[in-house]
């Protein structure tokens, strides 16, 4: 009887069960002289009652399971409300144009075989002194070129290290605040494009720093063998250089 009467707490449940009831209770007109109480019918009443309002209970309590499931999967649906996409590819744009404003020797394979075969390969024997002088100069201007290009991309990188932490410090909160599981792996995906374009930063600064280096190393080597071939040309017979005497002090 306890269970019963806590089951009617409900207001709309307990109308409900009344009416049922006194449908079950209330005699017809004909057998008005003739109503006797039964226990035990009245017992099986209750208990029917009882039954259909668990299971009114039951099917409450399965709508808002399910209700709670499909709020559940519109969260793990929803997209992430921050993109950091634009601004990652406006830095590697960037990192792109500086790449192709190499001076003088630009990253291409053909390019530079030509520039070496013409500026860094053994001293012809028939060149002039001046042409000689010439491609020296050419030369240290592709060096300088490249130490500045060296110089323009890690300026660049540094820059990018103060957008780097906004970016990232954006997507942690977004991630830790996201609803759903789409939101946080939008997060994780734009996090690891982060990286790579970080990673893009370093190839792109490795590979102007090794060009810089090498130019250098270039530079050297063909003034080596530049001063080769002008000390040959000074100590040949005949090349043109014609001893004179020389005076140490004046009035001597």
């Amino acid at each position: 009887m306890t269970r019963f009467l806590t089951l009617l707490a409900a207001p709309r449940l307990l109308t409900a069960f009344v009416t049922a009831f006194a449908a079950a209770a209330v005699p017809t007109a004909a057998a008005a002289q003739m109503v006797v109480f039964d226990p035990s019918n009245y017992a099986q009443n209750v208990l029917t009652a009882a039954r259909s309002l668990q299971q009114i209970t039951n099917q409450i309590t399965s709508l808002q399971n399910q209700a709670q499931m499909l709020i559940n999967q519109t969260r793990n649906l929803a997209n992430l409300p921050y993109s950091s996409l634009q601004q990652l590819q406006q830095q590697i744009q960037r990192t792109q144009a500086l790449l192709t404003q190499a001076q003088n020797i630009a990253y291409d394979v053909q390019k530079i075989d030509q520039m070496f075969q013409q500026k860094y390969a053994s001293m012809p024997m028939s060149a002039s002194s001046a042409q000689l002088i010439t491609d020296a100069h050419a030369r240290w201007q592709n060096t300088v070129g490249g130490l500045q290009d060296a110089m323009r991309m890690q300026a660049t990188v540094v820059g990018n290290i103060s957008g780097s932490k906004s970016q990232m410090s954006s997507l942690v909160s977004a991630s830790q605040s996201a609803t759903g599981a789409l939101q946080a792996a939008q997060a994780g995906n734009q996090l690891q494009a982060l990286q790579a374009r970080q990673l893009a930063d370093l190839t792109a600064l490795v590979s102007a720093n090794g060009r810089a280096q090498a130019l250098l190393s270039a530079e050297q080597a063909a003034a080596s063998e530049q001063g080769r071939e002008q000390r040959r040309r000074f100590l040949t017979p005949g090349s043109g250089y014609q001893p004179g005497t020389a005076q140490m002090f004046y009035g001597n």
